[in-house]
Protein backbone atom coordinates (compact mmCIF):
# COMPACT_ATOMS: atom_id res chain seq x y z
CA UNK A 1 0.00 0.00 0.00
CA UNK A 2 1.07 3.57 -0.91
CA UNK A 3 1.37 6.12 1.81
CA UNK A 4 -0.71 9.45 0.26
CA UNK A 5 0.12 12.66 1.41
CA UNK A 6 -2.30 14.50 3.43
CA UNK A 7 -4.92 16.88 1.71
CA UNK A 8 -5.15 17.26 -2.22
CA UNK A 9 -2.87 20.13 -3.94
CA UNK A 10 -4.00 22.26 -6.53
CA UNK A 11 -1.00 21.95 -8.37
CA UNK A 12 1.86 19.36 -8.59
CA UNK A 13 4.99 19.91 -10.08
CA UNK A 14 7.11 17.18 -11.52
CA UNK A 15 10.95 18.50 -11.12
CA UNK A 16 12.31 21.52 -9.38
CA UNK A 17 14.73 22.32 -12.51
CA UNK A 18 15.06 25.71 -14.32
CA UNK A 19 11.07 25.46 -15.19
CA UNK A 20 10.12 23.83 -11.78
CA UNK A 21 11.34 26.11 -10.02
CA UNK A 22 9.74 29.21 -11.73
CA UNK A 23 5.92 27.23 -11.71
CA UNK A 24 6.36 26.61 -8.24
CA UNK A 25 7.59 30.24 -7.60
CA UNK A 26 4.82 32.03 -9.92
CA UNK A 27 1.74 29.27 -8.82
CA UNK A 28 2.41 29.86 -5.22
CA UNK A 29 2.49 33.53 -5.42
CA UNK A 30 -1.19 33.54 -5.35
CA UNK A 31 -1.67 32.31 -1.33
CA UNK A 32 -5.41 30.25 -2.64
CA UNK A 33 -2.83 27.82 -4.59
CA UNK A 34 -1.62 24.99 -2.65
CA UNK A 35 1.42 23.59 -4.40
CA UNK A 36 3.74 20.61 -4.12
CA UNK A 37 7.19 20.31 -5.79
CA UNK A 38 9.00 17.15 -6.06
CA UNK A 39 12.74 16.81 -7.13
CA UNK A 40 14.81 13.88 -7.56
CA UNK A 41 17.97 15.68 -6.61
CA UNK A 42 18.89 17.16 -3.23
CA UNK A 43 19.50 20.29 -2.01
CA UNK A 44 22.33 22.81 -3.59
CA UNK A 45 24.48 22.75 -0.44
CA UNK A 46 27.26 22.16 -2.56
CA UNK A 47 30.20 24.34 -2.47
CA UNK A 48 30.77 23.01 -6.34
CA UNK A 49 27.37 24.47 -7.16
CA UNK A 50 28.32 28.02 -6.56
CA UNK A 51 31.51 28.60 -8.04
CA UNK A 52 30.61 28.74 -11.21
CA UNK A 53 33.57 26.59 -12.84
CA UNK A 54 32.18 23.99 -10.39
CA UNK A 55 30.89 22.65 -13.54
CA UNK A 56 33.78 20.68 -14.07
CA UNK A 57 33.07 18.38 -10.43
CA UNK A 58 29.01 18.19 -11.07
CA UNK A 59 29.07 17.02 -14.48
CA UNK A 60 29.56 13.51 -14.55
CA UNK A 61 29.44 12.98 -10.74
CA UNK A 62 25.91 10.83 -9.53
CA UNK A 63 25.56 13.70 -6.86
CA UNK A 64 25.02 16.00 -9.17
CA UNK A 65 24.07 14.48 -13.19
CA UNK A 66 22.08 11.38 -14.09
CA UNK A 67 24.61 10.28 -15.95
CA UNK A 68 22.62 9.21 -18.94
CA UNK A 69 24.80 8.21 -22.27
CA UNK A 70 23.39 8.23 -25.91
CA UNK A 71 22.81 5.03 -27.66
CA UNK A 72 25.84 4.33 -30.19
CA UNK A 73 25.43 6.65 -32.87
CA UNK A 74 25.71 6.25 -36.55
CA UNK A 75 26.40 9.85 -37.42
CA UNK A 76 29.27 10.26 -34.48
CA UNK A 77 31.05 7.00 -36.29
CA UNK A 78 29.90 4.35 -33.62
CA UNK A 79 29.99 6.63 -30.75
CA UNK A 80 28.19 7.09 -27.44
CA UNK A 81 28.55 10.29 -25.83
CA UNK A 82 27.83 11.33 -22.31
CA UNK A 83 24.50 13.14 -21.81
CA UNK A 84 24.44 14.89 -18.69
CA UNK A 85 21.19 16.45 -16.65
CA UNK A 86 21.06 18.41 -13.62
CA UNK A 87 19.78 15.97 -10.35
CA UNK A 88 19.91 18.46 -7.71
CA UNK A 89 17.46 21.60 -7.43
CA UNK A 90 17.73 24.33 -9.97
CA UNK A 91 18.40 20.73 -11.99
CA UNK A 92 20.38 21.86 -15.49
CA UNK A 93 20.92 25.39 -14.50
CA UNK A 94 22.93 24.16 -11.25
CA UNK A 95 25.31 22.56 -13.84
CA UNK A 96 25.23 24.18 -17.24
CA UNK A 97 27.11 26.81 -18.98
CA UNK A 98 25.46 29.60 -17.85
CA UNK A 99 25.47 32.15 -20.89
CA UNK A 100 22.00 33.77 -21.14
CA UNK A 101 20.76 33.36 -24.46
CA UNK A 102 17.50 33.50 -26.04
CA UNK A 103 17.71 32.45 -29.84
CA UNK A 104 16.44 34.60 -32.67
CA UNK A 105 12.98 36.10 -33.24
CA UNK A 106 12.55 33.74 -36.17
CA UNK A 107 12.85 31.20 -34.16
CA UNK A 108 9.44 32.16 -32.19
CA UNK A 109 8.07 33.55 -35.41
CA UNK A 110 8.25 30.14 -36.66
CA UNK A 111 6.34 28.24 -34.05
CA UNK A 112 4.01 31.22 -34.62
CA UNK A 113 3.54 29.94 -38.34
CA UNK A 114 3.08 26.59 -37.09
CA UNK A 115 -0.37 27.58 -35.87
CA UNK A 116 1.08 28.45 -31.96
CA UNK A 117 -1.07 31.24 -31.55
CA UNK A 118 0.94 33.46 -28.72
CA UNK A 119 4.71 32.07 -29.21
CA UNK A 120 5.90 34.61 -31.64
CA UNK A 121 8.82 36.94 -30.33
CA UNK A 122 6.53 39.51 -29.74
CA UNK A 123 4.39 37.27 -27.64
CA UNK A 124 7.51 35.84 -25.78
CA UNK A 125 9.49 39.24 -25.28
CA UNK A 126 7.29 40.09 -22.04
CA UNK A 127 8.13 36.71 -20.81
CA UNK A 128 12.03 37.24 -21.05
CA UNK A 129 12.02 40.39 -19.60
CA UNK A 130 9.67 39.36 -16.78
CA UNK A 131 12.10 37.16 -15.79
CA UNK A 132 15.09 39.07 -16.05
CA UNK A 133 17.33 41.43 -13.39
CA UNK A 134 19.24 42.39 -16.20
CA UNK A 135 22.48 44.49 -15.68
CA UNK A 136 22.41 46.60 -18.69
CA UNK A 137 18.75 47.75 -16.76
CA UNK A 138 15.11 48.17 -18.00
CA UNK A 139 14.77 48.72 -21.68
CA UNK A 140 12.53 47.29 -24.48
CA UNK A 141 14.55 44.20 -24.59
CA UNK A 142 16.03 43.64 -20.86
CA UNK A 143 13.84 44.00 -17.63
CA UNK A 144 15.44 44.46 -14.12
CA UNK A 145 13.67 43.35 -10.86
CA UNK A 146 13.12 39.45 -11.62
CA UNK A 147 14.53 36.24 -10.15
CA UNK A 148 16.84 35.35 -13.34
CA UNK A 149 20.63 37.58 -12.43
CA UNK A 150 22.46 38.05 -15.63
CA UNK A 151 25.96 39.73 -15.56
CA UNK A 152 28.95 40.42 -17.55
CA UNK A 153 31.74 37.71 -17.20
CA UNK A 154 34.29 38.88 -14.33
CA UNK A 155 37.11 38.29 -16.69
CA UNK A 156 38.77 38.47 -20.17
CA UNK A 157 41.44 37.23 -22.32
CA UNK A 158 43.67 38.43 -24.68
CA UNK A 159 43.69 34.85 -26.79
CA UNK A 160 39.54 35.65 -26.90
CA UNK A 161 40.23 39.68 -27.77
CA UNK A 162 42.53 38.17 -30.75
CA UNK A 163 39.47 35.56 -31.71
CA UNK A 164 37.17 38.37 -31.70
CA UNK A 165 39.23 40.87 -33.87
CA UNK A 166 39.54 37.72 -36.51
CA UNK A 167 35.92 37.16 -36.51
CA UNK A 168 35.62 40.87 -37.00
CA UNK A 169 38.27 40.73 -40.14
CA UNK A 170 35.86 37.82 -41.74
CA UNK A 171 32.94 40.39 -41.89
CA UNK A 172 31.71 39.49 -38.68
CA UNK A 173 30.18 42.72 -36.61
CA UNK A 174 30.68 43.28 -33.02
CA UNK A 175 27.94 42.81 -30.89
CA UNK A 176 27.73 43.88 -27.25
CA UNK A 177 24.29 41.75 -26.71
CA UNK A 178 23.12 38.34 -28.40
CA UNK A 179 20.09 38.54 -26.81
CA UNK A 180 17.68 41.56 -29.26
CA UNK A 181 16.37 39.04 -31.39
CA UNK A 182 19.28 39.00 -34.15
CA UNK A 183 22.13 37.34 -32.13
CA UNK A 184 24.36 37.43 -35.41
CA UNK A 185 27.86 38.97 -34.56
CA UNK A 186 30.91 38.00 -31.98
CA UNK A 187 31.07 39.28 -28.53
CA UNK A 188 31.49 37.27 -24.67
CA UNK A 189 28.57 35.97 -23.41
CA UNK A 190 25.98 37.21 -20.33
CA UNK A 191 26.25 34.70 -18.10
CA UNK A 192 23.58 33.86 -15.14
CA UNK A 193 25.69 34.57 -11.82
CA UNK A 194 25.81 37.21 -9.60
CA UNK A 195 29.15 38.73 -8.20
CA UNK A 196 30.80 35.90 -9.02
CA UNK A 197 27.98 33.13 -8.25
CA UNK A 198 26.32 30.90 -10.79
CA UNK A 199 22.45 32.25 -10.12
CA UNK A 200 20.74 28.89 -10.37
CA UNK A 201 16.57 29.20 -10.87
CA UNK A 202 16.66 27.39 -7.52
CA UNK A 203 19.03 30.32 -6.06
CA UNK A 204 16.26 32.84 -8.06
CA UNK A 205 13.07 31.89 -7.83
CA UNK A 206 12.62 28.31 -5.41
CA UNK A 207 14.34 29.80 -2.57
CA UNK A 208 12.66 32.73 -2.14
CA UNK A 209 9.09 31.33 -2.40
CA UNK A 210 10.24 28.35 0.37
CA UNK A 211 9.31 30.81 3.04
CA UNK A 212 5.12 30.69 1.65
CA UNK A 213 3.31 28.53 3.74
CA UNK A 214 1.39 26.90 0.19
CA UNK A 215 4.26 25.46 -0.77
CA UNK A 216 5.47 22.13 -0.26
CA UNK A 217 9.32 21.31 -1.40
CA UNK A 218 10.14 17.30 -1.81
CA UNK A 219 13.66 16.16 -2.35
CA UNK A 220 15.23 12.37 -3.11
CA UNK A 221 12.07 11.85 -4.79
CA UNK A 222 12.17 9.69 -8.10
CA UNK A 223 8.40 10.09 -9.44
CA UNK A 224 7.53 6.35 -10.94
CA UNK A 225 3.98 7.37 -13.03
CA UNK A 226 0.69 9.66 -13.17
CA UNK A 227 -2.02 8.63 -11.67
CA UNK A 228 -4.92 8.72 -14.11
CA UNK A 229 -8.74 8.46 -13.35
CA UNK A 230 -11.64 8.98 -15.66
CA UNK A 231 -9.74 10.42 -18.40
CA UNK A 232 -7.81 13.04 -15.83
CA UNK A 233 -4.35 13.14 -14.28
CA UNK A 234 -5.20 12.96 -10.67
CA UNK A 235 -1.71 13.00 -9.08
CA UNK A 236 1.37 11.37 -8.88
CA UNK A 237 2.81 8.17 -7.50
CA UNK A 238 6.93 8.35 -6.60
CA UNK A 239 9.36 6.58 -4.23
CA UNK A 240 11.08 8.32 -1.46
CA UNK A 241 13.36 6.99 0.86
CA UNK A 242 12.27 2.95 -0.40
CA UNK A 243 8.25 4.32 0.64
CA UNK A 244 6.05 4.10 -2.40
CA UNK A 245 4.24 7.64 -1.95
CA UNK A 246 1.07 9.45 -3.28
CA UNK A 247 0.12 13.06 -3.45
CA UNK A 248 -3.10 13.93 -5.30
CA UNK A 249 -4.13 16.90 -6.94
CA UNK A 250 -7.94 18.78 -7.11
CA UNK A 251 -6.36 20.96 -10.24
CA UNK A 252 -3.28 19.88 -12.01
CA UNK A 253 0.05 18.18 -12.97
CA UNK A 254 2.35 19.73 -14.81
CA UNK A 255 5.25 18.31 -15.98
CA UNK A 256 8.80 20.30 -15.69
CA UNK A 257 11.57 17.26 -15.78
CA UNK A 258 12.90 18.61 -18.85
CA UNK A 259 13.13 16.81 -22.41
CA UNK A 260 14.52 13.46 -20.93
CA UNK A 261 12.42 13.10 -17.27
CA UNK A 262 8.82 14.15 -18.83
CA UNK A 263 9.01 11.28 -21.25
CA UNK A 264 10.13 8.92 -18.98
CA UNK A 265 7.53 10.02 -16.44
CA UNK A 266 4.84 9.70 -19.49
CA UNK A 267 5.71 6.35 -21.02
CA UNK A 268 5.80 4.51 -17.13
CA UNK A 269 2.27 5.62 -17.12
CA UNK A 270 1.29 4.11 -20.25
CA UNK A 271 1.25 7.60 -22.26
CA UNK A 272 3.26 7.08 -25.35
CA UNK A 273 3.95 5.19 -28.40
CA UNK A 274 1.86 1.92 -27.67
CA UNK A 275 4.47 0.17 -29.93
CA UNK A 276 7.21 1.02 -27.57
CA UNK A 277 5.05 0.30 -24.46
CA UNK A 278 3.48 -2.83 -25.15
CA UNK A 279 6.67 -5.22 -25.47
CA UNK A 280 7.39 -3.98 -22.20
CA UNK A 281 4.62 -5.00 -20.43
CA UNK A 282 3.09 -1.64 -19.57
CA UNK A 283 -0.84 -1.41 -20.55
CA UNK A 284 -0.99 1.83 -23.16
CA UNK A 285 -3.39 4.32 -21.69
CA UNK A 286 -3.34 6.60 -24.36
CA UNK A 287 -1.67 6.16 -27.59
CA UNK A 288 0.50 9.46 -28.25
CA UNK A 289 3.08 8.37 -31.20
CA UNK A 290 5.12 11.93 -30.46
CA UNK A 291 5.69 11.36 -26.86
CA UNK A 292 9.86 10.45 -26.88
CA UNK A 293 10.00 11.40 -30.83
CA UNK A 294 11.21 14.57 -31.80
CA UNK A 295 14.32 14.67 -29.68
CA UNK A 296 16.68 17.79 -31.15
CA UNK A 297 20.11 18.78 -29.87
CA UNK A 298 22.64 21.30 -30.68
CA UNK A 299 26.02 19.28 -32.27
CA UNK A 300 29.53 20.69 -32.08
CA UNK A 301 32.68 20.39 -33.40
CA UNK A 302 34.97 20.61 -31.30
CA UNK A 303 37.90 22.06 -32.52
CA UNK A 304 41.33 22.58 -30.68
CA UNK A 305 44.30 24.74 -32.01
CA UNK A 306 47.61 24.77 -30.75
CA UNK A 307 48.88 28.60 -30.24
CA UNK A 308 51.99 30.28 -29.14
CA UNK A 309 53.28 33.50 -27.16
CA UNK A 310 49.93 34.14 -25.53
CA UNK A 311 48.22 32.70 -22.15
CA UNK A 312 46.03 30.28 -22.19
CA UNK A 313 44.42 28.22 -18.88
CA UNK A 314 46.43 25.06 -19.66
CA UNK A 315 49.51 26.22 -18.43
CA UNK A 316 47.83 28.61 -15.64
CA UNK A 317 46.33 25.01 -14.55
CA UNK A 318 49.67 23.04 -14.50
CA UNK A 319 51.25 25.93 -12.57
CA UNK A 320 50.67 25.66 -8.71
CA UNK A 321 51.97 29.23 -8.32
CA UNK A 322 48.78 30.30 -10.83
CA UNK A 323 46.65 28.43 -9.51
CA UNK A 324 46.75 29.45 -5.73
CA UNK A 325 46.65 33.33 -7.48
CA UNK A 326 43.20 31.98 -8.93
CA UNK A 327 41.85 30.80 -5.50
CA UNK A 328 42.90 34.46 -4.02
CA UNK A 329 41.63 36.80 -6.40
CA UNK A 330 38.18 34.30 -6.27
CA UNK A 331 38.18 34.62 -2.53
CA UNK A 332 38.73 38.05 -2.38
CA UNK A 333 37.29 39.68 -5.21
CA UNK A 334 34.90 36.98 -6.75
CA UNK A 335 36.96 37.52 -10.57
CA UNK A 336 39.07 35.25 -12.38
CA UNK A 337 39.04 31.24 -13.65
CA UNK A 338 37.08 30.30 -11.11
CA UNK A 339 34.50 32.63 -12.62
CA UNK A 340 34.55 31.31 -15.80
CA UNK A 341 31.96 29.78 -17.70
CA UNK A 342 32.71 26.44 -20.09
CA UNK A 343 32.91 28.87 -23.04
CA UNK A 344 33.35 32.77 -23.10
CA UNK A 345 33.09 34.12 -26.73
CA UNK A 346 30.31 33.47 -29.01
CA UNK A 347 30.68 34.00 -32.75
CA UNK A 348 27.37 33.48 -34.65
CA UNK A 349 27.56 33.67 -38.23
CA UNK A 350 26.66 31.90 -41.05
CA UNK A 351 27.85 28.47 -42.62
CA UNK A 352 27.41 29.12 -46.09
CA UNK A 353 26.61 33.15 -47.69
CA UNK A 354 23.40 31.32 -49.19
CA UNK A 355 21.68 31.20 -45.56
CA UNK A 356 18.85 33.69 -45.08
CA UNK A 357 20.26 34.10 -40.95
CA UNK A 358 23.00 32.91 -38.46
CA UNK A 359 22.78 28.69 -38.31
CA UNK A 360 25.93 28.34 -36.38
CA UNK A 361 27.17 29.56 -33.23
CA UNK A 362 31.02 29.11 -31.72
CA UNK A 363 32.13 28.49 -28.26
CA UNK A 364 35.29 29.99 -27.88
CA UNK A 365 37.35 28.69 -24.91
CA UNK A 366 41.26 29.16 -23.64
CA UNK A 367 41.38 25.69 -22.96
CA UNK A 368 41.80 22.37 -24.56
CA UNK A 369 41.37 18.64 -23.52
CA UNK A 370 40.81 15.56 -25.12
CA UNK A 371 37.10 15.02 -23.25
CA UNK A 372 34.96 16.67 -20.80
CA UNK A 373 36.42 15.31 -17.65
CA UNK A 374 39.57 14.93 -18.72
CA UNK A 375 42.43 17.30 -17.83
CA UNK A 376 43.54 20.09 -19.94
CA UNK A 377 46.32 19.28 -22.09
CA UNK A 378 49.93 20.40 -21.14
CA UNK A 379 50.45 22.32 -24.45
CA UNK A 380 48.63 26.22 -24.74
CA UNK A 381 45.70 25.63 -27.07
CA UNK A 382 42.27 27.08 -27.78
CA UNK A 383 38.72 25.17 -28.02
CA UNK A 384 36.85 26.67 -30.87
CA UNK A 385 33.42 24.56 -31.06
CA UNK A 386 30.86 25.37 -34.04
CA UNK A 387 27.56 24.33 -33.66
CA UNK A 388 24.60 23.83 -35.86
CA UNK A 389 21.86 26.24 -34.14
CA UNK A 390 19.12 24.89 -36.84
CA UNK A 391 19.46 21.13 -37.03
CA UNK A 392 16.99 19.13 -39.11
CA UNK A 393 18.05 15.61 -37.76
CA UNK A 394 15.59 14.02 -34.90
CA UNK A 395 15.82 11.57 -32.44
CA UNK A 396 13.85 9.44 -30.06
CA UNK A 397 14.03 8.83 -26.25
CA UNK A 398 12.39 5.70 -25.24
CA UNK A 399 12.34 4.01 -21.81
CA UNK A 400 13.99 0.56 -21.29
CA UNK A 401 11.43 -1.25 -18.60
CA UNK A 402 8.31 -0.09 -16.47
CA UNK A 403 11.18 0.39 -13.85
CA UNK A 404 11.86 4.15 -12.79
CA UNK A 405 15.68 3.97 -11.86
CA UNK A 406 16.82 2.74 -15.10
CA UNK A 407 18.05 5.09 -17.90
CA UNK A 408 16.12 5.48 -20.79
CA UNK A 409 17.66 5.09 -24.26
CA UNK A 410 18.83 8.39 -26.03
CA UNK A 411 19.51 8.56 -29.59
CA UNK A 412 19.32 12.05 -30.58
CA UNK A 413 20.00 10.18 -34.40
CA UNK A 414 22.95 13.24 -34.77
CA UNK A 415 24.20 13.95 -38.66
CA UNK A 416 21.19 11.55 -40.29
CA UNK A 417 20.51 14.33 -42.95
CA UNK A 418 22.22 15.25 -45.60
CA UNK A 419 21.52 18.74 -44.79
CA UNK A 420 23.03 18.50 -41.39
CA UNK A 421 26.80 16.84 -42.54
CA UNK A 422 26.73 19.68 -44.94
CA UNK A 423 26.21 22.46 -42.09
CA UNK A 424 29.13 20.27 -39.99
CA UNK A 425 31.41 20.18 -42.71
CA UNK A 426 31.01 23.75 -43.52
CA UNK A 427 31.66 24.86 -40.16
CA UNK A 428 34.90 22.98 -39.70
CA UNK A 429 35.65 25.21 -42.86
CA UNK A 430 34.17 27.66 -41.51
CA UNK A 431 37.08 27.17 -38.31
CA UNK A 432 39.72 27.33 -40.29
CA UNK A 433 39.03 30.72 -42.43
CA UNK A 434 38.44 32.12 -38.60
CA UNK A 435 41.63 30.41 -37.55
CA UNK A 436 43.95 31.89 -40.40
CA UNK A 437 43.13 35.84 -40.03
CA UNK A 438 45.25 38.72 -39.68
CA UNK A 439 44.94 38.88 -36.05
CA UNK A 440 45.51 35.13 -34.90
CA UNK A 441 49.13 35.10 -37.46
CA UNK A 442 51.31 36.29 -34.08
CA UNK A 443 50.38 33.57 -31.85
CA UNK A 444 50.37 30.86 -34.72
CA UNK A 445 47.40 28.68 -34.79
CA UNK A 446 48.16 24.63 -35.67
CA UNK A 447 45.05 22.66 -36.24
CA UNK A 448 45.44 19.79 -33.52
CA UNK A 449 41.81 18.49 -34.04
CA UNK A 450 40.60 17.21 -36.44
CA UNK A 451 44.34 17.67 -37.87
CA UNK A 452 45.79 19.08 -40.64
CA UNK A 453 45.70 15.47 -42.42
CA UNK A 454 41.59 15.91 -42.43
CA UNK A 455 41.28 17.36 -46.10
CA UNK A 456 38.82 20.06 -47.71
CA UNK A 457 36.01 17.73 -49.01
CA UNK A 458 32.86 17.50 -48.09
CA UNK A 459 33.34 13.62 -47.39
CA UNK A 460 36.49 14.00 -45.37
CA UNK A 461 34.99 16.97 -43.35
CA UNK A 462 31.66 15.18 -43.07
CA UNK A 463 33.56 11.90 -40.91
CA UNK A 464 35.66 14.35 -39.32
CA UNK A 465 32.70 16.11 -37.91
CA UNK A 466 31.49 12.33 -36.64
CA UNK A 467 34.74 12.05 -35.42
CA UNK A 468 34.73 15.56 -32.91
CA UNK A 469 31.59 16.37 -32.81
CA UNK A 470 29.92 16.48 -29.68
CA UNK A 471 26.28 17.42 -28.04
CA UNK A 472 26.36 21.04 -26.27
CA UNK A 473 23.57 19.73 -23.79
CA UNK A 474 20.57 20.92 -25.48
CA UNK A 475 17.78 18.56 -25.39
CA UNK A 476 14.40 19.68 -26.57
CA UNK A 477 11.40 18.67 -28.34
CA UNK A 478 10.76 15.18 -26.98
CA UNK A 479 6.41 16.60 -26.31
CA UNK A 480 5.82 19.29 -28.72
CA UNK A 481 3.25 21.68 -29.12
CA UNK A 482 1.17 21.22 -31.77
CA UNK A 483 -2.88 21.13 -33.00
CA UNK A 484 -4.62 18.48 -32.33
CA UNK A 485 -4.75 16.89 -35.48
CA UNK A 486 -1.00 16.68 -35.86
CA UNK A 487 -0.58 12.96 -35.07
CA UNK A 488 3.23 14.02 -33.49
CA UNK A 489 1.74 17.11 -30.90
CA UNK A 490 1.51 16.39 -27.07
CA UNK A 491 0.78 19.68 -25.83
CA UNK A 492 -1.41 22.50 -27.38
CA UNK A 493 -0.64 25.99 -27.51
CA UNK A 494 -1.20 26.98 -23.88
CA UNK A 495 0.29 23.55 -23.34
CA UNK A 496 -2.84 21.38 -22.15
CA UNK A 497 -2.21 17.76 -22.72
CA UNK A 498 -3.98 16.77 -25.84
CA UNK A 499 -6.39 13.47 -24.72
CA UNK A 500 -5.98 13.73 -20.75
CA UNK A 501 -7.31 16.57 -18.61
CA UNK A 502 -5.52 18.08 -15.76
CA UNK A 503 -2.02 17.98 -16.86
CA UNK A 504 0.31 19.75 -18.68
CA UNK A 505 3.96 20.19 -19.87
CA UNK A 506 6.18 22.91 -19.45
CA UNK A 507 10.05 22.42 -20.26
CA UNK A 508 12.38 22.27 -22.84
CA UNK A 509 10.55 19.42 -24.26
CA UNK A 510 7.80 21.02 -25.51
CA UNK A 511 9.59 23.31 -28.41
CA UNK A 512 8.40 22.33 -31.71
CA UNK A 513 12.26 23.23 -33.03
CA UNK A 514 14.94 24.18 -31.08
CA UNK A 515 16.09 27.84 -30.64
CA UNK A 516 18.94 28.71 -32.34
CA UNK A 517 21.34 29.01 -28.74
CA UNK A 518 21.59 28.00 -25.64
CA UNK A 519 18.09 26.89 -24.14
CA UNK A 520 18.10 27.20 -20.90
CA UNK A 521 16.82 31.01 -21.59
CA UNK A 522 14.07 29.81 -23.23
CA UNK A 523 13.00 27.10 -21.06
CA UNK A 524 12.65 29.50 -18.27
CA UNK A 525 10.45 31.97 -20.58
CA UNK A 526 8.56 28.26 -21.23
CA UNK A 527 7.95 28.06 -17.87
CA UNK A 528 7.21 31.78 -16.90
CA UNK A 529 4.49 31.73 -19.75
CA UNK A 530 2.92 28.52 -18.74
CA UNK A 531 2.49 29.72 -15.25
CA UNK A 532 0.75 32.55 -16.29
CA UNK A 533 -1.22 30.76 -18.87
CA UNK A 534 -2.33 28.27 -15.90
CA UNK A 535 -3.45 30.92 -13.33
CA UNK A 536 -5.28 32.52 -16.14
CA UNK A 537 -7.03 29.51 -16.81
CA UNK A 538 -7.85 28.69 -13.22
Amino acid sequence: MARTIEGDFDYIVVGAGTAGCIMANRLSARPANRVLILEAGGNDNWIWFHIPVGYLFAIGNPRSDWMFRTEPEAGLNGRSLAYPRGKVIGGSSAINAMISMRGQAADYDHWRQLGLTGWGWDDVLPAFRGLEDHFLGASELHGTGGGWRIEAPRLSWAVLDAVAEAAQQMGIRKTPDFNTGDNEGVGYFHVNQKRGRRWSSARGFLKPALNRANLRLETSVLVDRLIVERGRAAGVRFIQNGEVVEARTKGEVILCAGSIGSIQVLQRSGIGPADWLTPLGIETVLDRQGIGRNLQDHLQQRAIYRVEGIRTLNETYYSLVRRGLMGLDYAFRRRGPLTMAPSQLGIFTRSDPRRDRANIQFHVQPLSLDKFGDPLHRFPAITVSACNLQPTSRGTVRIRSAKPDEAPAIAPNYLSTDEDREVAADAIRTTRRLMQQAALAPYRPSEFLPGPSVGDDDASLAKAAGDIGTTIFHPVGTAKMGAANDPMAVVDERLRFHGLAGLRVADASVMPTITSGNTNTPTAMIAEKAAAMILADS
